[in-house]
C-alpha cells in the first residue's frame, strides 16, 4: 500500500514557491504526497492541480493562544481523519502544533528550522515560550533539519532538541535550471540595484534607504528598487504610507510583488539585503545562481551565501554607512570583475546550494523513517 507523506506550512504561497519540486521527487519515488496549508484562491488552486490539498487554520504572525489551540484542534481532527504515514512541517507554527499531534496519533515527522524570525531577534517572554514549544514538539518528531549551523548551535546550546536528530541543509536550496544566467551587457552607468525582501524593518529596510541617500548625494543614474509584499501582519512591518513617501521622493521604486522573480533578476545588476538574521535565504540563492552579485550583512544565514570579495560583498548588519560603502565599492569595480563576481555566485549555488541536495537528504531521511 502506497504510504501517505504530507507537506504542512503556514501558507499555500510558500508551498508552490519553495516545496513544489520537493513534493513532485516525493511522490516519483512512490508516495502520495497531499499539501496541508491555509486555503487562499489563487496558490493553493495551484497545489490542486498536481496534489490532493487540505486547509487548515494557521494565524502565522499571531500569538493569541486560543487561536493556536485552533490550530492544535485542527491538526487532531485532520491527522484523524487522512490517516498519514509521515509529515514534513515547515514554519514555526508547524513545526510546533503539527509534530505534538503527529507524536500523539503515532505519525512519524520531520520538522525543518527556516529562520529564526522576529521572536529570536527581540528577545521577550514569546521567545521564552516558543523555546518551551520547540523542546516539547521537536522530541516528537524523528528528524530535524537546519538551514545554517549557527541556527542548529543555538537549539543545541539551549537543549532544545537532540544533536543525533539534527541534520544540516543548504535551506529550500535553489533550482538552478529555473534561475540560470540570462546574459546582459554591463556598463558602468545606469547600475540597477534590488531588495528582494517583505517590507519589514528587520529586513533591513531602513537601512536600505539611508544608505540610498548617501548613494545618491554622490552619484547619478544609479536605480534602486524593492520587490516584496507591504502591510504584512508583522510587528516590525513598514506601512505603505511610509514606503510611498520613499517612492514620491525618488529614492527607490517599488514592483509590488512577483511570482516571476528571475523576469526581474534578469534586469539587475546586484541584488542586496540587509537583514538582521535569516534562515537561509531564498532571495539571496537565486540572485547568485542568475550569476547576480550580492551585497548582504555579515548575519547567521546570509553570510553563508556570500564569499566577502568573490561573488559579492558582506556589510555590518544595522549600518547603512557600511552598507553604503559596500555598494559604492561595487559601483566602482570594473564590468570584468562585475561580471566575474557573478560567475562566482552561480559556481557556488552549483556546488552547495542546488535543491536537489535539500531533496535528497529529505528522500534518504524519508525512507530510513519508514522502513
Amino acid at each position: 500500500m502506497m504510504k501517505i507523506v504530507a507537506i504542512v506550512l503556514n501558507s499555500s504561497w510558500q508551498a508552490y514557491n519553495f516545496r513544489l519540486n520537493l513534493a513532485r521527487e516525493i511522490k516519483n519515488s512512490g508516495y502520495k504526497v497531499i499539501f496541508i496549508a491555509p486555503y487562499d484562491n489563487k496558490y493553493s488552486e495551484f497545489l490542486k492541480k498536481e496534489f490532493e490539498f487540505f486547509h487548515i487554520y494557521i494565524d502565522p504572525k499571531g500569538i493569541n493562544p486560543i487561536g493556536d489551540f485552533k490550530t492544535l484542534i485542527s491538526f487532531y481532527k485532520l491527522y484523524k481523519k487522512i490517516k498519514l504515514d509521515m509529515v514534513l512541517n515547515f514554519t514555526i507554527k508547524p513545526n510546533i502544533y503539527s509534530s505534538i499531534i503527529s507524536k500523539i496519533l503515532g505519525i512519524k515527522s520531520i520538522n525543518n528550522i527556516t529562520g529564526l524570525g522576529t521572536v529570536f531577534i527581540k528577545k521577550s517572554i514569546v521567545t521564552t515560550i516558543v523555546k518551551l514549544l520547540y523542546k516539547i514538539s521537536l522530541s516528537c518528531c524523528s528528524k530535524v533539519f537546519f538551514q545554517n549551523n549557527d541556527d542548529k548551535s543555538l537549539f543545541l546550546k539551549n537543549k532544545l532538541v537532540s544533536e543525533k536528530k539534527c541534520g544540516l541543509i543548504p535551506g529550500s536550496g535553489v533550482d538552478t535550471k529555473k534561475f540560470t544566467p540570462i546574459l546582459n551587457k554591463i556598463e558602468n552607468t545606469n547600475l540597477k540595484f534590488l531588495v528582494v525582501a517583505r517590507v519589514l524593518r528587520d529586513k533591513g529596510i531602513y537601512e536600505y534607504i539611508d544608505a540610498i541617500k548617501i548613494i545618491k548625494s554622490k552619484y547619478e543614474n544609479i536605480d534602486f528598487q524593492l520587490l516584496g509584499e507591504v502591510g504584512v501582519q508583522n510587528k516590525t512591518a513598514i506601512s505603505e504610507e511610509e514606503l510611498n513617501e520613499w517612492v514620491n521622493q525618488g529614492l527607490v521604486d517599488y514592483l509590488g510583488t512577483s511570482d516571476k522573480v528571475q523576469n526581474i533578476l534578469k534586469n539587475v545588476n546586484c541584488v542586496i539585503l540587509p537583514s538582521y538574521r535569516e534562515g537561509t535565504p531564498r532571495s539571496l540563492l537565486e540572485a547568485a545562481s542568475m550569476e547576480k552579485p550580492i551585497i548582504t550583512t555579515n548575519v547567521v544565514g546570509c553570510k553563508e551565501v556570500v564569499e566577502d570579495g568573490v561573488n559579492g560583498y558582506l556589510c555590518e548588519v544595522r549600518s547603512s554607512e557600511d552598507l553604503a560603502r559596500k555598494i559604492e565599492m561595487f559601483i566602482n569595480l570594473p564590468c570584468e570583475k562585475k561580471l566575474d563576481m557573478g560567475k562566482e555566485g552561480r559556481k557556488k549555488m552549483l556546488n552547495e546550494f542546488s535543491e536537489s541536495i535539500v531533496i535528497k537528504e529529505y528522500l534518504d531521511s524519508i525512507k530510513e523513517i519508514l522502513r
